[in-house]
């Protein structure tokens, strides 16, 4: 049984550290990274998917394809130069071919795509994200950027992974406005809608590896973050989650990882201080 709310083995007796200079966006951006195999295809966004994207090309997956919405096939990251959006020049650094949107969404729609990266200002039990508005749907109290190509991602992608930090006003119980969709409101109900394949696979925070239960769909924590425990989690939840009955650690990051994001980052030279 998977579906449990109240796991198997003794989850707080788990007492790894984590490494003392590594931020929460960093430990997130790692433990993304760690997800992506060699050989596939990546559907990336700007930031920390393409930082992810890039440290998993440098260690366990160097054939990994990373394309962006602005039409950028193979694309490797020039450090200490992010780019800022998809439609910009460094954004096109070592690609294999520039094309445009449309035919990337084309080529998401036929199913094309292995991962898909996407961030959150909420997200609920069932990976329904929310990036469009907080509030009331008519008098909105924050306006936010919307979708992009998110709920593209999100509907067509074969997993989609959600990196985001883990605090109860991101994760609620139900989401102010859908702006991409994950499994809606469980069950069937994603297939039933049209969307017959894909949805969210892997939710990465600063505190867990998070995913979806296979019947319910309903979140469930799947691994913590070194140091961090089951209730820590809970609390920084704005709903209750499932628990596997085989959650385990995850490994803290380590000096090789970190300076290798930071010379991502930042450029200068491979051996970099991790300090700084």
């Amino acid at each position: 049984m998977t579906d449990s709310l109240t796991p198997t083995v003794d989850l707080e007796s788990l007492s790894g550290a984590q490494h003392p200079d590594a931020r929460p966006d960093e430990i997130m951006t790692i433990a993304a990274s760690r997800l992506l195999e060699d050989g596939k295809v990546l559907f990336a966004g700007i930031g920390q998917p393409l930082v992810a994207a890039a440290i998993a090309k440098r260690r366990q997956a160097p054939t990994l394809t990373v394309l962006l919405e602005g039409g950028m096939i193979g694309i490797e990251l020039l450090p200490g130069h992010l780019p800022a959006s998809t439609n910009e020049v460094r954004a096109a650094v070592g690609a294999q071919m520039l094309t445009g949107a449309a035919d990337i969404f084309l080529m998401a729609q036929r199913g094309f795509f292995d991962y898909g990266f996407i961030g959150v200002a909420q997200v609920d039990q069932y990976g329904n994200v929310n990036t469009s508005i907080i509030g009331d749907h008519e008098q909105p109290s924050v306006r936010l950027p919307g979708p992009g190509g998110a709920n593209d991602i999100a509907s067509m992608c074969n997993q989609v992974v959600v990196v985001t930090q883990h605090e109860p006003r991101r994760f609620v119980e139900k989401v102010d406005f859908v702006t991409s969709p994950g499994f809606l409101t469980g069950g069937t109900s994603r297939r039933d809608s049209g969307l017959v394949y894909g949805g969210p696979a892997w939710v990465v925070t600063d505190l867990a590896m998070l995913d979806f239960a296979p019947d319910s769909h309903r979140m469930r924590i799947r691994a913590l973050q070194a140091g961090v425990t089951l209730d820590q989690v809970r609390a920084a939840t704005g709903f209750e989650l499932l628990v596997h009955d085989d959650v385990h650690e995850l490994p803290p990051v380590d000096d090789d990882e970190l300076a290798l994001l930071r010379y991502l980052v930042n450029g200068g030279t491979p051996e970099l201080e991790v300090t700084r």
